[in-house]
């Protein structure tokens, strides 16, 4: 297993751990505690790696050139949240933008490069920082359960069309599948853009 791959794995774990740690966080405030009685308020990575999706996934999918992986979901009780139906979106937009955070960060040390004495190697792992935590954010904010975007779009949509949610529940493996396949290709170009934005380079 190269370098490249074992950088990769890295940061995707700290990634995920930090944006699981952010929709328990955000549960905790809005008055849940299950995240935190569960010992999952904590950025140590055993407390959040899946075996399958935080390890075994990114190492095939990264040799495959499709790099992918997730992490164990905080869990959450919505009827503890003290936001009433805008709970789960707010605990489900908590996560994305964790990542955003981190790509705003990294992209002011990306940006501020030809004025620090930084190495061409560190640049290149700031660069995949940014790149991970784009994808991310892009790819969880894609309405379709389980993704955190289907908690922002379920808060949204009127009550009379609660239907959509059930449905979409019930077939939110296919609907993830399809995501996987499909509809990131059309998240790549929205990532590129806005690493191109924020950092003022290409790749």
């Amino acid at each position: 297993m190269g370098p490249e791959i074992i950088f990769f794995v890295a940061i995707l774990i700290i990634s995920v751990v930090v944006h699981e740690v952010a929709h328990g966080y955000m549960a905790y405030i809005l008055g849940d505690s299950t995240a935190k009685h569960a010992g999952r308020l904590t950025l140590n990575p055993i407390a959040h790696i899946d075996p399958i999706g935080s390890l075994v996934v990114p190492i095939i999918t990264s040799i495959l050139g499709m790099p992918f992986g997730w992490a164990k979901p905080v869990p959450f009780n919505p009827y503890n949240l003290s936001a009433g139906k805008w709970g789960p979106a707010l605990v489900g937009l908590a996560g994305p933008l964790s990542n955003l955070l981190i790509v705003g960060f990294f992209a002011l040390i990306l940006r501020s490069a030809p004025w620090l004495s930084l190495s061409g190697s560190f640049l290149e792992l700031v660069t995949l920082i940014i790149l991970v935590n784009l994808w991310l954010a892009a790819f969880n904010l894609i309405p379709v359960p389980p993704l955190d975007g289907s908690k922002i779009l379920f808060a949204l949509i009127p009550y009379r069309w609660r239907k959509i949610e059930q449905i979409m529940e019930q077939y939110q493996l296919v609907l993830i599948l399809l995501a996987i396949l499909f509809i990131s290709n059309l998240v790549s170009p929205v990532v590129m853009f806005i690493f191109k934005l924020l950092t003022g380079a290409g790749i």
